[in-house]
């Protein structure tokens, strides 16, 4: 990641976000991961700036990426009545991540096998 005024991801990262979204991953979502994942806590305002993305965009991603035990959030009390500020951090490292996509691509591949299997079967017996 460069830093400029604030961090943002760069080629390298683009790149991860490519194999990402070639596993089937949103865009958004892999932008938002590989973003969050570099950091030790961020807004997601910062999230939208650094990962050149729209705030309901981040706002699905974070979802998702809590929905998946991947990121927690956490509130600050911000001063005054105004809503609390989350903060959004990574819960495991990206290589577990990784681990946890490649089994679900395991199973869904394994699916596949035994669908074409079946297929075959009632195809031969015909």
């Amino acid at each position: 990641m460069k830093q400029k005024s604030s961090l943002v991801l760069d080629e390298e990262d683009g790149k991860v976000v490519q194999l990402f979204a070639g596993l089937g991953m949103p865009k958004n979502l892999a932008k938002t991961l590989m973003y969050i994942s570099q950091v030790d806590e961020c807004r997601s305002a910062e999230v939208e700036q650094g990962a050149d993305l729209r705030q309901p965009e981040v706002s699905i991603a974070m979802q998702e990426l809590r929905r998946r035990g991947w990121v927690a959030k956490q509130d600050l009390k911000g001063k005054g009545k105004g809503r609390p500020i989350h903060i959004y951090k990574t819960t495991m490292p990206l290589f577990q991540v990784m681990e946890e996509i490649e089994q679900e691509k395991t199973k869904e591949i394994e699916a596949v096998k035994d669908n074409m299997l079946e297929l075959k079967n009632i195809f031969n017996n015909r």
